[in-house]
């Protein structure tokens, strides 16, 4: 057991707060998630980077919103603002299924118990702080806010929003990941400035009165439709949405606006993606790398238990596929760690108690994109497009896997470390040459062998996410010929050195786009690969997706083309039952419903002949 002072942590109580020899704290944040003090949750980052500027912080995580709202209460007023987060993910993907049935667990509350955050965290938590301290200002940031910023389509509510400014009362909304905005922030209320002197700080968002004219600047204004016309009219909405993701995604982009009601909704460009001096700097603050000891009685937390001995290597992903948020909130830019700091959170590693020698995981949100990056810098200036590898990969982006390969290497020769996984799913088609044709110096076969004989932990995890083209193309993902491709690569070097370490395919039912006979093919397609699919993933509309605005609106926004969409709960069952051909309990039901869609070809691939005792042969 880790016997640190709990002066180590951010505080978490008056008690904590007044050991540090402080009577009044600059910054409280609230947060749905439990208090993890290390760089992979939000919380601990945004507290430990305003540590660092000099503020005092402290933290109320997890708090009681349906009592008498002592938590909220307990840390008293803050002197700059209060700092409100829903925690790692949005609070209604993180409460409901697909089927939009309660989950029974939460992976950021200790113990893995669930009903210790309310749906719509960011707008209960904000609009509780503005009744008790109606003077005191709120910063909204995190992921929900940030997919929530401007009108979006709410799955669970199958209804529009606006921006979550509006409904939550918050002042200002930091969108993306926060470490730039947030020090401008920091330094602008230290000169005594209110969070509403400080409209010019890229990346933040606010409401202003209509009758007032926008704050001046340099940046050129685009104009969104209303909510109040969004509300009205689908396309109109679907179109705002290709604006958003265009300018979210470019390092020159424009200003935002929205109107709503007797407002307007400001969104400010977003900052250049960090340099790897900036991303040192965030990963390097002295973070404890545990959950606050107050949790020891309540077990453990699982989110945190998966990631305890990773290392994050970058951010940001370029695949810009459909169903994803990692880019709306991350950006489409790679933003890469030095090697040097990784380094020495390994060494950091190595050294708790508890450690035995195997990193989880090298990676980030996709394995395989550390140092990529524009060979040209200044035509990724001028770039639109939401991904650099769809529907081709881009000739001037430098997909060299040396950088991570070297990185490997020397994970595995440092003394405290017996293995190194990868963990995080690889982008496999970014290592099949037919697609990928920036291989010149054969790097990402390299990359493949030193991969899979090194840093496979029994299995390793790829995301074709459908075998139909067209399906594909709506969610931005390559042909599944490349997975054929690769899986033929993948199968080569492990017979070469011996290895049994199976692939294992995501796969994503009733995605816009998708009929189901398409689900039948993908069935029958990945029994010939030999798969039984276990991970499969029913389509969620997530709020700033291409994919929810086609849900919603019935188009896709790019081209305002109709797209069709599995929505009833019958046709998303449906769609899911494909995957599991291999269970008796679905055989009748896929040969009939075959047999209905006309295509007995399908039902036979997946389930042979009936024989004269009624049950099926095996094919």
């Amino acid at each position: 057991m880790d016997e640190r002072p709990i002066t180590d942590w951010l505080p978490l109580t008056k008690k904590e707060v007044e050991k540090r020899g402080w009577d009044e704290l600059d910054v409280i944040l609230i947060s749905g998630d439990a208090y993890v003090d290390h760089p992979a949750f939000g919380t601990a980052v945004i507290g430990r980077i305003m540590e660092s500027e000099g503020l005092k912080v402290g933290i109320v995580a997890q708090p009681n919103w349906q009592d008498d709202l002592r938590d909220f209460k307990k840390l008293g007023k803050p002197k700059y603002f209060f700092g409100v987060t829903a925690g790692c993910m949005d609070s209604m993907v993180n409460h409901y299924t697909a089927n939009k049935r309660l989950r029974s667990n939460d992976s950021y509350t200790p113990g893995g118990e669930s009903g210790f955050r309310p749906d719509y965290a960011t707008t209960v938590y904000s609009k509780i702080l503005k009744e008790i301290y109606p003077d005191v200002p709120v910063l909204i940031g995190g992921i929900e806010a940030s997919l929530r910023r401007v009108t979006h389509y709410d799955y669970w509510a199958d209804k529009l929003f606006p921006s979550v400014l509006v409904d939550s009362g918050a002042d200002m909304l930091v969108y993306g990941m926060g470490e730039q905005p947030l020090r401008e922030i920091m330094r602008g209320v230290k000169e005594g400035k209110s969070l509403r002197d400080l409209t010019h700080i890229n990346q933040v968002a606010f409401l202003q009165s209509k009758a007032d004219a926008l704050p001046p600047t340099d940046w050129e204004t685009v104009q969104l439709s209303s909510h109040e016309v969004c509300l009205e009219d689908k396309i109109k909405y679907a179109s705002n949405f290709k604006i958003v993701e265009v300018e979210s995604n470019k390092w020159q982009a424009n200003r935002i606006t929205q109107a709503v009601g007797d407002d307007i909704l400001v969104i400010n460009p977003p900052f250049k993606t960090m340099e790897e001096v900036e991303m040192d700097k965030s990963f390097d603050l002295p973070y404890t790398r545990l959950p606050h000891p107050k949790y020891r009685k309540r077990g453990p937390i699982p989110a945190f238990e998966m990631i305890k001995f990773s290392v994050n290597m970058h951010r940001g992903c370029f695949g810009g596929c459909s169903f994803c948020t990692i880019s709306a909130h991350q950006g489409k830019f790679i933003a890469s760690r030095s090697e040097a700091s990784i380094m020495r959170e390994v060494e950091q590693i190595t050294k708790a108690p508890d450690f035995k020698g195997y990193i989880s995981d090298l990676g980030g949100p996709s394995a395989n994109m550390y140092k990529m990056k524009g060979k040209d810098e200044a035509i990724c200036a001028r770039c639109v497009s939401p991904s650099c590898i769809h529907p081709v990969i881009c000739n001037n982006l430098d997909t060299s896997h040396k950088p991570m390969t070297e990185i490997y290497r020397k994970v595995d020769a440092h003394p405290g470390i017996k293995k190194a996984f990868v963990g995080s799913g690889v982008r496999y088609d970014l290592l099949v040459d037919d697609f990928n044709k920036n291989n010149q110096d054969g790097n990402h076969d390299e990359y493949m062998e030193q991969l899979i004989t090194r840093h496979v932990s029994g299995r390793l995890k790829v995301a074709p996410e459908h075998t139909s083209d067209a399906t594909l193309r709506v969610m931005r993902k390559p042909s599944f010929k490349y997975f054929h491709a690769f899986k033929k690569k993948y199968d080569a070097i492990s017979a070469k050195f011996g290895l049994k370490q199976p692939l294992i395919p995501y796969f994503i039912s009733s995605h816009p786009g998708c009929e189901e006979e398409d689900m039948a093919n993908l069935a029958a397609e990945t029994k010939d690969l030999g798969f039984h699919l276990e991970q499969v993933q029913d389509f969620t509309p997530t709020p700033m997706t291409v994919a929810e605005v086609i849900y919603y609106s019935g188009v896709h926004p790019y081209t305002l083309q109709p797209i069709k969409t599995a929505k009833t709960r019958e046709e998303k069952q449906n769609q899911n039952k494909y995957f599991f051909w291999y269970k008796p309990e679905y055989k009748d039901w896929i040969r009939n419903r075959l047999t209905f869609l006309k295509r007995p070809d399908l039902a036979q691939r997946l389930l042979g002949f009936r024989n004269n005792k009624n049950t099926w042969d095996k094919k």
